[in-house]
């Protein structure tokens, strides 16, 4: 019995083996991407979001170049897993964060990475007066229409009808207001150079994503104004569902009303 099941675990690893190789390899984690384990929910978007981002950075090789600016909430501790230098900004305060970082050092790649509580409530003076000036740098907005790290509460983007904590009912817009579309919102301000709303609850969304991230980046060279790439996502342990389910919510109720695709292109 013993030599049959060696025979077996020789076997295994002479598949696995065959399997690894390098021919054969689908994703490999950037140097940009620290090893610390994550503690996002399971299923849940800002582990691809991150992934995609520090994707870009080592595909462009600029990692010594390149500043984040980490948000509060549930990607509050986004500092642990980004390999490259990050700053840590009070609640809703990373675009003026960012502002200070990018004028003091206007040749660094500089991103926000923010969530709807942080970007679209907390943050939204902040957010609406960098756009105005037309600040040098990326913001990165988590779109997942509730309050992720305390509990759920609604938020500035939670759909009409939906339940949150805080909306036990439903999100009633005649005393709660409607859900805000910053993207569609912060696209009309002159400094807005690229605007864009992708999501991660596909692989082709994800491409699309880090597409928009990728240009984004590029964007900076040119000195034109703040790109902002909205990121559609979703949060299973607030919505009270399974990974699969939070996806399909996203597909059949979220997109409907935030519309993926380019909302400002530069123009040629």
């Amino acid at each position: 019995m013993i030599e049959k099941n060696e025979a077996l675990i020789d076997e295994q690893i002479d598949i696995s083996e065959d399997i690894c190789r390098m021919e054969n390899l689908v994703y490999e984690k950037p140097e940009t991407l620290t090893d610390t384990e994550m503690h996002y929910c399971p299923g849940c978007g800002h582990g691809v979001a991150h992934r995609i981002i520090m994707e870009v950075v080592d595909e462009l090789g600029i990692q010594s170049q390149t500043i984040g600016v980490a948000p509060v909430g549930c990607s509050v501790l986004a500092y642990h897993y980004m390999n490259i230098d990050m700053q840590q900004a009070a609640h809703g305060r990373a675009t003026a964060v960012a502002t200070g970082i990018k004028r003091v050092l206007p040749e660094k790649f500089v991103f926000t990475y923010q969530g709807d509580g942080d970007l679209a409530a907390i943050g939204t003076a902040e957010t609406i007066h960098s756009i105005n000036r037309g600040e040098n740098f990326l913001i990165v907005f988590i779109n997942n229409a509730v309050y992720g790290m305390t509990s759920g509460q609604m938020a500035p983007t939670t759909l009409e009808g939906m339940v949150s904590t805080t909306s036990p009912y439903g999100r009633d817009v005649r005393t709660m207001g409607h859900p805000l579309k910053i993207a569609d919102m912060i696209s009309i301000l002159p400094g807005a150079y690229y605007v864009t709303r992708q999501a991660v609850n596909t692989p082709g969304n994800v491409r699309k994503a880090k597409k928009a991230i990728q240009k984004s980046f590029e964007y900076q060279k040119l000195k034109k104004g703040t790109c902002l790439v909205e990121i559609v996502s979703n949060c299973p342990s607030n919505w009270k569902s399974t990974p699969l389910e939070s996806n399909k919510f996203v597909a059949e109720k979220l997109i409907p009303f935030y519309p993926l695709g380019d909302i400002k292109v530069p123009k040629e």
